[in-house]
């Protein structure tokens, strides 16, 4: 598979991620629904606390990756999607900072939502992933 990065302005690649992505040569995409501070037993964990959920959601995405053989490294598209923007950039760069360590800069977009499906819940992770 060879990835290039597209970048017509050169901002974004200062926050950690591409302006687009151009995949080719790659055999297997894997769609990944939105991944949230849920236990393996399916309840919403840390209520409140988005620097938690943030980091359960990113270790929930890795989980469903590595079931497909896959990790953070191949991701080329995350949606984020938070009820609470200004407080989610207080903490994006643990976010950044789990993708820069995988070498991952996915397309990403980032969205301020009135809620989640669970109300306690403060974001969620969608992801597409190749390999």
């Amino acid at each position: 598979m060879e990835r290039t990065a597209i970048n017509p302005v050169t901002w974004s690649t200062e926050m950690g991620f591409n302006q687009g992505e151009l995949v080719s040569g790659h055999t297997r995409t894997l769609f990944v629904s939105g991944q949230t501070a849920m236990s393996p037993e399916g309840r919403p964990r840390h209520a409140g606390d988005m620097a938690a959920q943030l980091a359960l959601s990113l270790d929930n995405l890795e989980a469903v990756l590595a079931g497909a053989g896959m990790s953070l490294e191949n991701l080329v598209r995350l949606n984020v999607y938070t009820t609470d923007v200004d407080v989610l950039f207080e903490h994006y760069g643990a976010l950044a900072g789990r993708l820069a360590a995988a070498q991952a800069a996915p397309a990403t977009t980032m969205l301020g939502v009135t809620r989640l499906a669970i109300p306690t819940l403060l974001v969620e992770l969608e992801a597409t992933a190749v390999a």
